[in-house]
């Protein structure tokens, strides 16, 4: 009688391994249709991924960006005005004079700075008070600004000191120019309550050259503008007083 083979045993798994799971395969889907397709952007934009409206949303962006650089606009405007005269302040002019020396410089143009001291003001802020001392301020730079160009820039660099650039002028129709403005101001009658308040004013005249910066140009007028006080006050024979 013949016996059966034995069958050999199957090898047993360890007992800390589990059986492999079998993997399912991946069902093919058929290809998106429109509807399907145009569902993809609003998924994406249900995450925060894309905007619902990306031209309304540029535009938005851009009317945000006009309206900050209107407000950067201003906000240098206002630092570079003096608030008392609504003219340049100190930061303006000399902004604008470093502009006209570039220009200058490059393109042979001509202009001239001039420099303008208030005379007598200091008594009226010691005797009516600093009240009056604005007014006087105001009346002497409404008469400055009605002899100059719309071309020209005045500034007030501070207390009772103004200062013109002109263009396009030589060195003797700005010495003309200066002794108009000096006129102008010496012929007011300001008055401040029942007073009435004389000043005047002295002009020192800085042609600008190529070679100049902002600082040098200032000088340059500074030095003019204090000999022209020296001579008006030696003409009315009153002591000299900055």
């Amino acid at each position: 009688m013949k016996k059966k083979p034995v069958r050999p045993a199957k090898p047993r798994r360890p007992a800390d391994r589990p059986a492999a799971k079998p993997v399912a395969k991946k069902r093919k889907l058929p290809p998106a249709g429109p509807r399907q397709a145009s569902a993809l952007p609003r998924a994406r934009v249900a995450e925060g991924r894309l905007p619902a409206d990306p031209q309304a949303k540029i535009r938005r962006l851009k009317a945000q960006l006009a309206a900050a650089l209107a407000e950067i606009d201003l906000l240098r405007a206002s630092a570079e005005t003096d608030f008392l005269l609504g003219i340049a302040n100190r930061r303006g002019f000399e902004r604008e004079l470093g502009r006209a020396l570039a220009y200058i410089k490059r393109y042979g143009a001509s202009g001239a700075l001039i420099m303008l001291d208030v005379d007598r003001l200091k008594p009226v802020n010691d005797s009516l008070g600093h009240a009056a001392g604005d007014v006087v301020l105001k009346a002497v730079t409404e008469a400055l600004l009605s002899h100059v160009r719309a071309s020209d820039l005045i500034g007030r660099l501070g207390g009772d000191e103004f200062a013109l650039l002109l263009w396009n002028l030589g060195e003797a129709d700005a010495h003309a120019k200066a002794s108009v403005l000096e006129a102008a101001v010496d012929a007011l009658a300001i008055r401040y309550g029942d007073r009435t308040i004389a000043v005047g004013i002295s002009a020192g005249v800085a042609m600008l050259k190529p070679e100049m910066d902002s600082a040098a140009a200032l000088e340059a007028a500074d030095r003019a503008m204090y000999a022209r006080k020296a001579e008006r006050r030696a003409a009315s024979g009153a002591p000299l007083r900055r």
